[in-house]
């Protein structure tokens, strides 16, 4: 779950990283009395939606008195930044700023440990940067048994290249923000920019946090964090039928047993639709237990998207069978009645799969067509799709 910068920024105080005081805005009105409760002087209005950009977009203003941050709000509010809209504005107190870092700890997937990234140029150019000039971006790897103590704070610090009179500062910062990492279960801490004041002090004056939803159970307060408002009503609702699914914008709707095999189907939907005009419309992985209410659940889920034409149903038989399978798919039907009304292309393999086939084949559903590999099913859902 990605927080706005605002929730972020509460995690930071909570756990003693530096920064400045704020306040949320839903409306011009609220905006303005919040820059009075701030003092009155300079603050800084910023869009919070959950996506990079919104400086350039117009999204962050400058706003030296509480008319000033009325006015801003009033013009950030409602604003479309990379189709999100705004419907908060943080106020946060202006800062005399010396100089701009950057810092950020992320879960590195592909080695399996965590990774600290740092420079002394940080600001709204830092995507830029790592391509352009990657030596001023330091990477360090960051053991997950040790994680970042004052040893690792200190190279880290070093090999970013920090100069001596702020290093111990910054570093003492850096530990702040792996306690927060570690004790919020994230999978991403970002500051950028961390900065310098002119009277020397290190303050965070962004934030963003990634927590990790499969550690939700140790963190009650983390509900609170949920923008069920903002959320796609039917990543909503899977989630609530414990489904593993995400919506894309496409016209093939994907059921598969297992990530992997999904994310292939993925591709070959994608590969076979070219020529149709059609894609992928989600990610549904129903995991091993494939019995009818789940089958049914995550069918209800997708044709509960109006822009899907076709449904692939994708599996390989291995702990559940194929004909475990075919049977639910068959009383998935009689479950969901004349909700079903889109052509489904399934796939089977593995795990007796001819008694599989057999149970689709004995009961003939009108919309069900069966395909024997999964290159063809994935052409024959596009084209399903496409004449949909």
């Amino acid at each position: 779950m990605d927080l706005y910068e605002y929730q972020a920024r509460g995690v930071f105080e909570k756990h003693g990283v530096p920064v400045l005081r704020g306040a949320v805005a839903t409306t011009p009105a609220e905006a303005r009395a919040a820059a009075e409760q701030l003092g009155g002087g300079t603050v800084v209005v910023k869009a919070q939606v959950k996506t990079g950009g919104r400086g350039k977009a117009g999204g962050v203003k400058l706003a030296h008195n509480p008319e000033e941050a009325e006015a801003h709000a009033e013009a950030i509010l409602g604003m479309d930044i990379k189709g999100h809209t705004v419907h908060r504005v943080m106020l946060a107190e202006g800062a005399a700023i010396a100089e701009e870092y950057y810092f950020s700890v992320l879960l590195d997937r592909a080695e399996r440990r965590y990774l600290a990234m740092a420079s002394v140029e940080g600001g709204m150019e830092i995507e830029q940067l790592a391509v352009e000039r990657p030596e001023a971006l330091a990477r360090v790897s960051v053991d997950p048994l040790v994680g970042i103590d004052s040893a690792k704070a200190a190279e880290i610090v070093s090999t970013a290249g920090f100069a001596p009179e702020v290093a111990d500062e910054v570093a003492a910062v850096i530990e702040k923000l792996w306690t927060v990492y570690q004790q919020e279960d994230a999978t991403l801490v970002e500051v950028n920019p961390l900065v310098r004041t002119e009277d020397g002090a290190i303050i965070a004056l962004d934030a963003k946090v990634t927590l990790d939803d499969n550690a939700a159970f140790r963190h009650e307060d983390h509900a609170a964090l949920e923008d069920r408002a903002a959320a796609d009503p039917l990543e909503a609702k899977a989630k609530q039928l414990d489904l593993n699914y995400v919506k894309l914008d496409g016209q093939v709707g994907i059921i598969g047993n297992g990530a992997g095999l999904v994310m292939s189907t993925l591709d070959v939907v994608a590969y076979a639709g070219e020529q149709y005009g059609t894609k992928p419309a989600n990610f549904l992985d129903i995991g091993g237990g494939a019995n009818a209410q789940v089958m049914a659940n995550g069918l209800d889920v997708i044709l509960g998207d109006d822009q899907v034409r076709s449904v692939f149903v994708n599996v390989f038989g291995g702990i559940t069978a194929c004909d475990e399978v075919a049977s639910g798919i068959v009383k998935a039907l009689e479950i969901l009645g004349d909700a079903a009304t889109k052509p489904l292309v399934v796939r089977l393999d593995g795990n007796n799969v001819e008694e599989g086939r057999a149970i689709l084949a004995d009961a003939n559903h009108p919309l069900v067509t069966v395909v024997p590999t999964m290159d063809e099913a994935a052409a024959k859902a596009a084209e399903l799709a496409a004449a949909n």
